[in-house]
């Protein structure tokens, strides 16, 4: 879905900060749509985006042969949202948070970026067959991913709930949702989450939770506001943005990425042993101290989320319960 007018969006400050115990609304943070007036973010297909400058003790991280080629392949994901990854007003540009800051990654390492854009699945697809060198595409680092990839985190990683508007509805645990009929991705750590929850309802003699699925982010929306679905589980960012900017939903719950009492963290994702995972972590630790970084985050309202470093394989999402 094209958002056909520029957005202001506003920083999400410390204390708008999303945590497996938050109660902060991040949508608050955002915003409403103001066309293109002063502090407006240029969602045309003409982006000037930020841009780095190769960095040496960076660089010499990267293998060789990548070095020689002179690319950095990227996977991208077509299903992404606002302010993550979504169209230009011209309907076939991809703009987004995560392609600026893949850009910037790629210009530290003096790499030209290559994106490709791919259905969720297809990115550890292209990974496992070495079609792409990076994923950075809202990866949220997991125990079980972090058998096959390697992970160099640069975001925190939040997810919410988000209701129609008016719903008098919060979730704050799982019985919150018991016998609700609830959307999100396949294949997403929210999915893991939710099918948890649910299992977790159905032992206590709860209801269980009437998952549904949507990929894209237009279907959710349709759903929610015709009352096929009570509420949507994915990115608190794409959630938050969609509140602003729509003004027909609330959120009405947020959590770590990881659930429970762990922080998730969102990560560049190679290969697992590919030698590229400590490149990326240098890459990311230099755009975080020289302050293009953050000059990204603040860009798309994702300050609430930044990171001070990067972590290499930092504990992740729990496998699924058996």
């Amino acid at each position: 879905m094209s958002v056909r007018r520029s957005i202001t969006i506003a920083t999400l400050t410390a204390t708008g900060l999303l945590t497996a115990c938050g109660t902060s609304d991040p949508a608050a943070d955002l915003a409403a749509p103001k066309g293109h007036q002063d502090g407006g973010v240029n969602i045309g297909p003409d982006q000037v985006r930020i841009r780095g400058k190769k960095v040496a003790a960076a660089a010499d991280l990267v293998p060789e042969a990548i070095r020689k080629r002179g690319t950095l392949r990227i996977g991208a994901s077509a299903d992404a949202s606002p302010p993550l990854g979504f169209y230009a007003t011209d309907d076939k540009t991809r703009i987004g948070s995560e392609i600026d800051i893949a850009t910037l990654v790629a210009d530290t390492l003096g790499l030209k970026p290559q994106f490709e854009e791919v259905s969720w699945e297809n990115l550890f697809v292209g990974l496992d067959s070495s079609k792409f060198d990076a994923v950075l595409s809202n990866v949220t680092v997991t125990e079980e991913r972090k058998e096959k990839y390697d992970f160099a985190t640069y975001r925190l990683d939040n997810i919410a709930f988000e209701a129609k508007k008016g719903s008098g509805w919060t979730v704050k645990e799982p019985a919150d949702v018991a016998g609700k009929t609830i959307s999100v991705s396949s294949g997403t750590n929210q999915e893991k989450i939710l099918v948890e929850w649910s299992e977790e309802n159905a032992k206590a003699g709860r209801k269980p939770v009437d998952i549904k699925y949507f990929q894209k982010d237009t279907d959710y929306y349709l759903a929610l506001q015709s009352g096929r679905i009570d509420a949507h589980l994915g990115p608190s960012p794409t959630a938050a943005y969609h509140v602003a900017t729509a003004g027909q939903s609330e959120i009405i719950g947020q959590l770590s990425g990881a659930g429970g009492d762990l922080q998730g963290k969102i990560a560049a994702t190679t290969k697992k042993d590919s030698g590229l995972v400590k490149a990326y972590a240098a890459a990311i630790d230099h755009i975080v101290q020289d302050g293009s970084y953050g000059k990204v985050l603040k860009r798309w309202g994702l300050s609430g989320e930044a990171v001070e470093k990067s972590e290499i394989n930092p504990p992740g999402l729990p496998k699924t319960k058996s």
